[in-house]
């Protein structure tokens, strides 16, 4: 695991002694009251190691977890904690948690009396390598996903590798989803890197230890370099920003169908799986890459990821989903493609029938 990229972070991302840079950082602002949002999980296995770190006085907000709840009802539950406490808008929130945390808590705060300051705390390898950095909030609307939102910056992202080893494996696989792809769309040399050292066979018994932690926090600072100098380059998405949504157009419209079916959990990265591996097939079929490299990508992502049954009856639902995708233009569903590996494509328009057709050839070349 050599291959890293030796480019400097902007100074509010942090990394290496993160959360000693957090309690600097909050003795240095004195903020006027300081907030701490969590769920039942991380207010059970995150808080106490921050707290050892918090000298000052705080206040905490507990949400329930998962992403059923990152919707306006919960915000108003934030925002009448806040209100009722008197808070002003010389305050801080800090997000600890996963992605539902981070976008619905700067979502949250980004809003409140026109907006106070907010950090993130990313606790899964999820927001650790992808939703916490780029200014990207919001919460989900009417079953679409991120439907209500805004960008605005952080003042720091707090990145602290000890928070993994709180999480299930499935959890840890569901984050190295966007970690694939970043490589993918980014830096074919890292995609070799993971084939060769982060190997589905050593998936089987993964995890975060204290011996390997140098390896994890080598894997995030590679992603967050990769997505800090895509959206350092265009931070609202007007062009280059979108390629870190291939896989996305396919994966949220499966993920969002089946946020609807508590029976059928899939998470995101999951999702993502699945839309990696249906796009790179479109991509294929438009002759952007060869069905070898097609099939390198499929081997080691069916290698990671289970199998999730879907039903041709519900396509045209899942279709009906990607119509709503906020790439979108003019009626057309416009999808980031690869261009080879290690480099990515945005703006192109697909249609429902090559969706279908990706779908059934994930059925037919996975299960």
């Amino acid at each position: 695991m050599e291959h890293t990229i030796t480019s400097t972070l902007p100074q509010h991302i942090f990394i290496e002694n993160a959360l000693a840079q957090l309690a600097a950082l909050l003795h240095e602002r004195k903020y006027s009251q300081i907030w701490i949002l969590t769920d039942e999980n991380t207010h059970r296995d995150c808080l106490p190691l921050l707290d050892t770190y918090l000298s000052l006085p705080y206040q905490e907000i507990t949400i329930l977890s998962g992403e059923v709840h990152k919707n306006l009802s919960t915000c108003g539950q934030i925002w009448h904690k806040l209100t009722e406490a008197e808070t002003d808008r010389k305050a801080v929130l800090l997000n600890l948690g996963g992605g539902v945390i981070g976008d619905m808590g700067g979502f949250c705060a980004a809003t409140y009396k026109r907006g106070i300051d907010f950090i993130q705390i990313p606790t899964t390898l999820l927001s650790q390598v992808d939703a916490s950095v780029g200014g990207k909030l919001g919460i989900d609307f009417q079953g679409f996903k991120n439907h209500i939102g805004v960008f605005c910056e952080p003042q720091a992202v707090v990145i602290e590798p000890l928070f993994l080893q709180t999480l299930p494996k499935a959890e840890l696989r569901s984050g190295f989803a966007e970690v694939i792809k970043h490589c993918l769309i980014a830096d074919a040399l890292q995609w070799q890197d993971l084939l060769q050292n982060w190997t589905p066979a050593l998936w089987q018994d993964l995890a975060v230890q204290q011996e390997n932690l140098q390896d994890w926090r080598r894997l995030i600072l590679h992603s967050v370099h990769i997505k800090q100098q895509v959206v350092g380059q265009d931070p609202t998405e007007q062009g280059l920003r979108k390629i870190l949504n291939f896989g996305h157009t396919v994966g949220h419209a499966i993920e969002s169908y089946l946020l609807a079916k508590p029976h059928r959990k899939c998470l995101h990265g999951e999702a993502i799986a699945i839309g990696m591996i249906c796009e790179s097939e479109i991509a294929q079929q438009k002759g952007f890459i060869s069905p070898q490299k097609r099939d390198e990508i499929k081997h080691y992502l069916q290698g990671i990821y289970p199998f999730v049954p879907i039903q041709e009856q519900e396509m045209k639902e899942m279709i009906q989903l990607a119509r709503q995708d906020k790439k979108n233009e003019a009626g057309k569903i416009k999808a980031s493609l690869l261009e080879d590996i290690g480099k990515a494509n945005f703006n192109q328009q697909i249609t429902e029938e090559e969706i279908k057709a990706s779908l059934m050839y994930y059925l037919d070349n996975v299960a």
